[in-house]
């Protein structure tokens, strides 16, 4: 018997059927056909990036964000993406002779752990447990309390051209991967306030929130978007208490553009941008894809990206959320399996996942391992998702399994549903 095509429901990747190759191709003929922005373009760059795409980018965070002041160009650099830049804020920001712990809501986006390892914190990652409204701040708070009891600060040799953090806090507010949740407004103040207090620098990884397509308000047309943590440092109690604030907004290209574009965005205060694009990798080696970042800010000119945005990328990821939010309620919730918030109400207005939790008689680890051998089918078990030494309790990540609508092709979602529930129903004994 010839083994079913494979579907993969784990890889956590923008759609390949959507990217924008000929918008792309329209800005690579643009740029190269200009000699000006070609030699812009093929130089190693000012260290923050291409200016007119910072500049771009700045107005269009303005605008999204409904922000009562715009911002400049001088609050941005460019990236080679969000990962690229988490290891360079490290490398600014951050020394394991002072910085003490890196902290992040557990269950969390797994592959983050490594580049924390490779900036020297092996070992040094702390769980903080995730209800309904995202990182418990409570726990956080006693947490980096008894820390500052049980760590002597180390003194550092003088480096008039950094600052260094006691603390990382690390989360992605919006539609966080793996569990899909946003933190509401009033808890993302309440962790700007934390951060402020211990000294700490929250990393927001702010790349799903583009892909929102909760519906506008009717009465004013504006956008429900909620601020950004960076937002909310920006204003909170009047600002930050220093020159460096308390946070930095790490921005992507890669879900609303395609990965392999290498090109995102941080936003901080003038004088930490101004630090961050001064990391010895960029001073040495250029702005990070210089040339790419002159394609993407054509999209921008010609306002191709907004259309891409809005015309493609919303309304395919929106009808292939329903569509595996409806093939999970039909297949697997009369087994027992159930949304981790409220399986009555739930729906997904965001971001690129949905989170499940399985009967407690069953292992979502052997569950995967069986779905991947008998039906080719991949999903992502719970545990996957545990920050490296967990020392929280109990939290039943061994129940969980972590679903994405947005790989796969809308129309094989719910086939790949129906394997899993197969795979569900034998394991429960063949109900």
């Amino acid at each position: 018997m010839s083994s079913p095509s494979p579907i993969n429901l784990s890889r956590g990747w923008p759609a390949s059927d959507l990217f924008p190759t000929q918008i792309l191709q329209n800005a690579a003929v643009s740029v190269l056909s200009n000699p000006i922005i070609t030699e812009q373009g093929l130089g190693y760059g000012p260290d923050e990036g291409h200016f007119e795409l910072r500049k771009n980018i700045a107005d269009w965070l303005s605008r999204n964000y409904s922000l009562s002041r715009a911002l400049s160009a001088e609050r941005i650099c460019i990236s080679g993406g969000a990962s690229q830049n988490l290891a360079c804020v490290l490398q600014v920001f951050a020394d394991p002779m002072h910085t003490r712990y890196v902290w992040m809501v557990e269950p969390i986006y797994h592959l983050v752990f490594g580049i924390f390892e490779d900036a020297g914190f092996y070992n040094r990652l702390r769980a903080v447990p995730e209800d309904e409204c995202g990182i418990d701040v409570v726990f956080l708070e006693k947490a980096l309390k008894k820390s500052a009891i049980d760590h002597q600060p180390v003194t550092l040799p003088e480096r008039p051209y950094r600052k260094t953090y006691t603390h990382i806090i690390y989360c992605v507010p919006t539609f966080s991967n793996p569990s899909g949740i946003t933190m509401p407004l009033s808890r993302r103040e309440a962790l700007v306030r934390l951060a402020r207090k211990y000294d700490a620098l929250i990393v927001s990884d702010d790349v799903y929130d583009f892909l929102n397509w909760e519906p506008t308000d009717a009465a004013d047309g504006e956008s429900t978007r909620l601020p950004r943590i960076i937002d909310v440092d920006t204003y909170l109690d009047g600002g930050p208490p220093g020159l460096f604030g308390n946070c930095v907004s790490n921005g992507s290209f890669s879900k609303i553009v395609a990965p392999g574009c290498r090109v995102g965005w941080a936003e901080g205060t003038p004088e930490f941008i101004r630090d961050l694009s001064a990391a010895g990798s960029s001073h040495s080696g250029g702005a990070p894809s210089q040339l790419m970042s002159t394609f993407i800010n054509d999209m921008f000119e010609n306002g191709s990206l907004d259309r891409h945005i809005h015309g493609t990328l919303l309304s395919a990821y929106s009808r292939r959320a329903r569509a595996l939010t409806a093939a999970i309620k039909q297949h697997l919730l009369p087994l027992g399996v159930n949304f981790v918030s409220d399986s009555e109400t739930y729906t997904v207005l965001g971001g690129y996942f949905i989170w499940l939790k399985l009967p407690v008689s069953l292992n979502a680890k052997e569950i995967t391992e069986i779905a991947l051998r008998e039906e080719n089918l991949v999903v992502a078990e719970g545990e996957l998702f545990a920050v490296p030494g967990n020392n929280l309790p109990e939290n039943e990540l061994k129940h969980r399994l972590r679903l994405c609508f947005a790989w796969e092709k809308e129309e094989k979602l719910n086939e790949g549903v129906e394997r899993l529930s197969r795979v569900i129903r034998t394991a429960l004994g063949g109900i």
